[in-house]
């Protein structure tokens, strides 16, 4: 018989006071898997939200914002990507709200790049004229344009979450979990859970002195979108930002923008789910960012009626269609030179433990998409380079790179060994443990894969091997589609806190291959007394046999909706045949 490989995420018994706080053996195991030992820990109230006392340079911060509210121009710089867009978004309108002078300003990736340059900074101020710069999401790294900012009389307040193995920029102010000294609770907070935080502080000290403020909770759903599209961890403190976003979406209470970007993705805010966010509005947002200027993204969110929403909507959606051909463009041809290049004397593939490419006609706005579709693919850590724009590095031999990495390879770790050992050969690089992004010489590509390469040799063999987890066989009673919905609703999924997944040993009643490319299967457990649905999107022909039997899978519970009918539904993440039976013919719709 075969079976998957699968790794259980919950080894040995299941306390019985456990299983009694959650009402089901199921439950309690899935989440016992994902350190929740207690129903407390599932608490999404806003009074569980860590202390916001607890983030170092809090207090200054919002002491300095308060002031400049009152009598000085202000500018926020921020990032192009969705948690940038949202945090800009957030900060801008909290501001003005407040009575606030201010503006702000995305730099162009293809420009400026990344950060607050000295290059953005004498920009925004021949253009506005600030006499404050706050930057959101980005900043904790900007050392020479902090420097930049204050030879012109401009004082700087940063507000990030990236990591820093340095001191910070002698800014103002600067809040960011990640700097050094600073003991919040929660790491995990992205850049517009650090805006967040740090205008909910300004309109406590507002409200406290009588002056004009406003509600900062009203713009959860900016906070849950950034969150979840820039996969931050989801701990206990971003489980309750995302849940109270979420909600505020399925209510109607979200920004103009958000609600005309999800009908531009054919959804329904009253159904939408944590996924949504990611999978449908924020490539939306970051096409604004990664084809043209992420200006359009930003004022999308920040429109204050329908009709601007969704004419702003509809030019993100086609910027996203753009997005979509280039990448599929440059994804064909990576796959086409990894094809060809690591091939060894008997035809099969060998991969290298990481990915690099380049090319000279890529695209920069898509690299990162790229190298995060050949990660899942390969399961290896993947940087893809392609051309930086000369206005903004001097000369055309500079290339970008974006790096996505694999669970066990703290990318943004791996590149800085290299920028250690081989000092020349890294311009500029930051990032997460997952994602990171840095600048060379084109000429130094060669020379960079090889130490990258080295960097990996490090590691342990056993980290290139995926791994799939299971939270295990179900009950026959969980089969149901009651179970399903509790489980939906017993918490956001996502990074850091995985969505449930099971296996387990089918019998194979019917199939039939939709569209060419998607598996149905209907499937039978001695157990349970009806049939139960099951499809694999983008079924994988090798480990399909026609003449299955017996299948062993490894599925989520889904809800499947049609024609205003529910009923449960399996969803495939990985398929074993276990036995087969007589040649049958495919039913192909």
């Amino acid at each position: 018989m075969t079976k998957l490989n699968l790794s259980p995420r919950h080894m040995g018994e299941v306390p019985e006071e456990l299983v009694q706080q959650f009402g089901s053996l199921t439950l309690a195991r899935v989440f016992l898997a994902r350190g929740v030992d207690d129903v407390l820990l599932l608490d999404t109230s806003v009074g569980s939200l860590l202390p916001a006392s607890e983030l170092a340079g809090l207090d200054k911060a919002a002491a300095l914002i308060d002031h400049a509210i009152d009598d000085k121009r202000i500018l926020i710089v921020g990032d192009f990507d969705c948690d940038g867009a949202t945090s800009t978004a957030l900060m801008v309108r909290c501001l003005k709200e407040m009575g606030a002078d201010v503006n702000f300003l995305v730099p162009d990736r293809f420009k400026f790049g990344y950060g607050l340059t000295p290059e953005i900074v004498e920009y925004g101020v021949a253009q506005f004229d600030p006499e404050v710069i706050i930057t959101v999401d980005n900043g904790i790294s900007s050392h020479e344009g902090v420097e930049r900012a204050k030879e012109l009389g401009v004082q700087v307040i940063i507000t990030d979450h990236h990591l820093t193995t340095k001191a910070s920029p002698e800014a103002a102010a600067v809040v960011n979990p990640n700097q050094q000294g600073c003991n919040f609770g929660s790491k995990s907070l992205v850049g517009v859970g650090v805006a967040f935080y740090v205008m909910g502080r300004v309109a406590r000290i507002r409200r406290e002195t009588g002056k004009k403020t406003t509600s900062v909770a009203k713009y959860l759903d900016l906070v849950a979108l950034g969150t979840v599209a820039d996969v931050g961890t989801l701990d206990q403190n971003n489980r309750i930002l995302v849940t109270h976003g979420v909600n505020a979406i399925r209510d109607g209470r979200a920004c103009h923008g958000v609600l005309a970007i999800l009908e531009q993705s054919g959804r329904y805010h009253e159904k939408i789910s944590s996924d949504d966010l990611g999978f449908a509005i924020a490539p939306r947002i970051n096409a604004a960012g990664r084809m043209d200027n992420m200006q359009t993204g930003v004022e999308c969110l920040l429109a204050d009626d329908w009709s601007t929403a969704y004419t702003l909507a509809l030019e993100l959606n086609k910027l996203n269609h753009s997005r979509r051909a280039i990448e599929t463009q440059m994804r064909d041809e990576a796959s086409q030179i990894i094809q060809d290049l690591h091939l060894n004397s008997s035809d099969e593939p060998t991969l290298p433990r990481g990915i690099v490419l380049h090319q000279d006609n890529w695209h920069q706005g898509v690299i990162g998409i790229v190298a995060g579709r050949i990660k899942e693919r390969l399961y290896r850590p993947t940087i893809v380079f392609a051309p930086a724009d000369a206005n903004k590095v001097g000369d055309e031999d500079w290339i970008k790179g974006s790096a996505r990495s694999i669970a066990g390879v703290h990318i943004r770790d791996a590149i800085e060994s290299v920028a250690i050992t081989h000092p020349e050969l890294i311009a500029h690089f930051g990032g997460h443990a997952m994602a990171a992004g840095l600048t060379i010489k084109k000429r130094h590509f060669n020379t960079f894969k090889t130490a990258f390469l080295a960097v990996l040799d490090g590691f342990d063999e056993s980290v290139f091997n995926e791994e799939h987890f299971t939270d295990g066989e179900l009950a026959p009673q969980d089969f149901s589609l009651n179970f399903a919905h509790r489980l939906k609703n017993a918490s956001v999924w996502g990074n850091g806190f995985a969505p449930p997944s099971f296996d387990g040993v089918f019998e194979v009643l019917n199939f039939r291959v939709m569209k060419d490319k998607h598996l149905k299967l209907t499937l039978r457990l001695p157990e349970v007394q009806y049939p139960i649905d099951a499809i694999w999107f983008n079924f994988d022909a090798d480990k399909w046999d026609y003449r299955a039997s017996r299948v062993h899978i490894l599925f989520a519970l889904d809800i499947n909706e049609w024609q205003g009918n529910q009923s449960l539904q399996l969803l495939i993440k990985d398929l074993a045949v276990n036995q087969i039976a007589p040649m049958v013919a495919p039913h192909r719709m």
